[in-house]
């Protein structure tokens, strides 16, 4: 009896000596727990991640620390973006953060391995795990990032007729923004705010405000506010409820507009084609004045001197010398083409009549007439 409780006392010493031996080695290496294991940050801000631990003595390998990021898409693989190793840093591993992420104290080996990322973006979304490695301790710390937009762009307008007596909807959208969006409107008056109108109902979650039977009373300047947990956006809308359109005058006065329209357009085309007629007919009656212009008077009494010289000078001939005489026909006496100036008749050529042999006949020469270019008989 007294040998097997001897024995099994040996044997809970020895247990009990080997957890404390792992205890000691367990409690060598300590990461301080975080109090914000769940972060949320907008678009565009910057973040710390804690990660601050505690080494001893009995830690005497190399201080290895390592920041992971555990994408949401189970699809995707951890991925390494800084690491600190032998007293130097390398956070050249994740294109994604690169130039945006360093250890917020320059020399980790102190206790404090905490990452800060700058200007942050919706992509950084995901979880970071901090592992601290220095032999034979190896201890780890997850912490969890959401990044958010802020809404932003946020546009207020109105949807259907603002009359009195129609039902009308205001409409409030955000272009952009992380869900969930939370919607209000309120009406804004000179001194501060007022109430909604009471035939009115909001939808918080769409954001439109739907208005019965619109009244003049319903007029006024609203303001419509968009909201997530990072951030708020607002728009502003001008209501103004007016009496019913005359509808039957608009069209009738757009009629009548028509009507004297076209009325001005056949005056101006029927006016454009008499101006039209009248120039034509100046023209034609124009050119037949030129054609039938009578010849000159003395013009023709010189054709008709010309004429009688040469029957004189025909009469004086005997029948002896009339056979060397070319006789001078009548049809190349001046008619009225001769007395047509060049411009007036340019086919007109002067007729050439063969004179006389003056000296067989024993006449007296005789002048024949001539044209000259300017028209007269010379």
């Amino acid at each position: 009896m007294g040998r097997a409780w001897s024995g099994a006392s040996l044997l809970l010493l020895v247990v009990v000596l080997l957890l404390l031996g792992r205890a000691g080695v367990t409690d060598s290496l300590k990461i301080t727990p975080t109090d914000q294991p769940m972060i949320e940050k907008a678009q565009g801000e910057k973040v710390t991640l804690p990660c601050m631990f505690t080494l001893s003595q009995e830690d005497e390998g190399p201080l290895d620390i390592e920041w992971v990021l555990i994408p949401i898409d189970n699809q995707k693989n951890e991925q390494t973006i800084i690491m600190y190793t032998v007293d130097r840093v390398y956070s050249n591993y994740y294109e994604g953060m690169h130039g945006r992420m360093q250890f917020s104290n320059p020399d980790p080996k102190s206790g404090d391995a905490s990452l800060e990322i700058l200007n942050l973006k919706s992509t950084d979304t995901g979880t970071y795990q901090c592992k601290v490695k220095k032999a034979p301790g190896v201890q780890s710390q997850k912490i969890q990032l959401t990044v958010l937009v802020k809404p932003a762009r946020t546009k207020c307008y109105v949807e259907g007729s603002q009359e009195i007596g129609s039902d009308l909807t205001l409409k409030c959208a955000a272009q952009e923004g992380s869900p969930v969006l939370s919607y209000s409107w309120r009406k804004l008056t000179g001194t501060g705010t007022e109430q909604l109108p009471a035939t009115s109902l909001l939808n918080k979650n769409t954001g439109e405000l739907s208005v019965k039977n619109a009244s003049q009373d319903n007029s006024g300047t609203y303001s419509c506010i968009v909201s997530n947990r990072v951030g708020t956006d607002e728009c502003f809308l001008v209501l103004n409820v007016t009496p019913p359109v005359n509808v039957g005058g608009i069209i009738a006065g757009a009629i009548i507009g028509t009507l004297l329209g076209l009325c001005l357009l056949a005056f101006l085309i029927s006016y454009a084609c008499k101006k039209h007629r009248e120039k034509k007919y100046e023209k034609e009656v124009h050119h037949d004045i030129r054609e039938d212009v009578p010849p000159p008077k003395s013009r023709t009494s010189t054709a008709r001197s010309y004429v009688g010289s040469n029957r004189s000078s025909l009469g004086s001939m005997s029948p002896s010398n009339m056979d060397g005489y070319t006789k001078t026909p009548y049809s190349q006496v001046p008619s009225e083409d001769f007395e047509r100036t060049p411009e007036q008749n340019p086919n007109f050529a002067p007729p050439k009549v063969a004179a006389p042999n003056l000296s067989r006949m024993g006449a007296v020469p005789v002048m024949i007439p001539a044209q000259s270019k300017d028209g007269s008989i010379v």
